[in-house]
């Protein structure tokens, strides 16, 4: 059986090297921008009423935080809810992000746009031969002129581009996407705007390495954009997946090469193994400029809460957000951390709107239980830090126990030897 599987689909693709390496060019500006209602709204467990979108929406604009970072937000204008959701999140009249439009490269999708009272729009043009043939059925020939013809009904109606070419990372860079966006820009001449090229690695083959062969390298693919066609930094804008683990590193790449822009959803969600996360954008933004610049981090607290109370249950271990970003298990760990918890944490979990944790287990040894009492308001003697620390290891050894105690396993348990102890 699986070799009838492997014989019908293709390996994942091999990477190539060429020994070209191109060099970083970190832009002076960088920027975020969000598709949580557009990408994020094709994962399958999200549906956004109009109630939800209005909040996260606003969640947004306090990450922001006046700073102009995190810039624009797109949203899809197809059904009835969609329309109605643009209208609610625009009358907040928040600065920032912008609110702009999705659509593909139709007449009828710019109307709509237009229709609802945006001036710019996120315009899908699928690029790769993968796509033209068997998603379309068709040529390079008709599918540009059909980008084109659609590009130009929106530079005429006053709708600003930001063209989306769908699959770049599998497409034919040298022999097709060149000449194509060539054209592209030629037309935003004629019209006095400049065109923002968007490049999706949508499948997630993409990878971070400026010595990988194209199409994959994302800093050979900005490269190419900055200095072959002549895009500026402002105008490159990155949108990433996870398929292969590489969303938030091609991210960083993006910007460490030479695209201002990079778009993601909030905690990463989105189609398959989701987007980059907003959050990750923001940290490692902090981290390639030495600042926040403005923006407010600590807003993720209330983005968890939020998406918590719609049902969504964020994954433990996902970094930043999840239950154990910030939680310690191992003795040995926690007893530095109480030394200085800087041994086991890069940053203050503060900054993001959270706090450290230690989580009692079978490798926490009487230091970490010593300090879970204090924490908990217990008064601590040695009898009781012996007893707490017997017991959990009794836990382990004779009992089908795997994961940690939670606090609240572990205040009964306190309060019980409490008790016995007299």
């Amino acid at each position: 059986m699986l070799k009838d599987v492997v014989g019908q689909w293709p390996l994942p693709p091999r990477l190539s090297f060429d020994g070209v390496y191109v060099e970083p060019d970190i832009p002076s500006e960088l920027f975020i921008t969000d598709t949580t209602f557009r990408d994020g709204q094709q994962a399958f467990y999200m549906y956004y009423s109009v109630e939800d979108a209005v909040k996260l929406f606003k969640l947004l604009g306090n990450l922001d935080n006046g700073s102009g970072r995190i810039i624009r937000s797109e949203f899809f204008l197809y059904t009835e809810r969609d329309r109605r959701l643009v209208k609610a999140v625009r009358e907040l009249d928040l600065e920032y992000p912008k609110v702009i439009g999705w659509g593909r490269a139709r007449v009828d999708d710019v109307r709509l746009v237009r229709e609802a009272g945006l001036d710019e729009m996120v315009m899908l043009m699928s690029i790769s031969d993968i796509h033209i043939r068997y998603k379309f059925g068709s040529t390079r020939d008709r599918v540009v002129e059909k980008y084109l013809e659609a590009a130009e009904y929106a530079l005429r109606g006053g709708v600003r581009l930001r063209c989306s070419l769908e699959d770049v990372t599998r497409a034919d860079v040298v022999g097709f996407v060149i000449p194509f966006v060539e054209k592209l820009l030629r037309l935003g001449e004629r019209y006095g705007v400049d065109i923002v090229i968007k490049l999706p690695d949508t499948t997630g083959v993409g990878v971070p390495y400026p010595f990988a062969s194209l199409p994959y390298s994302i800093p050979k693919l900005v490269w190419v954009f900055r200095r072959v066609l002549g895009v500026s930094s402002e105008n490159l804008e990155f949108h990433g997946h996870g398929d292969y683990h590489m969303a938030v590193a091609n991210a960083v790449s993006a910007w460490l090469y030479g695209a201002s822009v990079n778009n993601g959803t909030l905690l990463g969600i989105g189609e398959r193994a989701g987007n980059v996360p907003i959050e990750s954008l923001i940290i490692w933004y902090t981290r390639i400029k030495g600042s926040l610049d403005g923006m407010n981090p600590r807003v993720l607290r209330d983005v968890i809460e939020v998406f918590s109370s719609m049902g969504y249950r964020v994954p433990t271990y996902q970094p930043i957000v999840g239950d154990n970003a910030f939680t310690t298990a191992a003795g040995i760990h926690i007893d530095a951390q109480l030394r200085n918890p800087i041994t086991y944490l890069s940053m203050d979990p503060g900054l993001v709107g959270r706090e450290a944790r230690i989580m009692i287990g079978p490798y926490s040894g009487k230091s970490s239980i010593r300090h879970w009492l204090r924490l908990h308001g217990f008064a601590v003697n040695e009898e009781l830090v012996d007893a707490v620390y017997e017991r959990v290891k009794s836990l382990y050894d004779n009992g089908p126990r795997r994961e940690p105690l939670s606090d609240e396993e572990l205040t009964r348990i306190v309060n019980e030897l409490v008790k016995l102890l007299g």
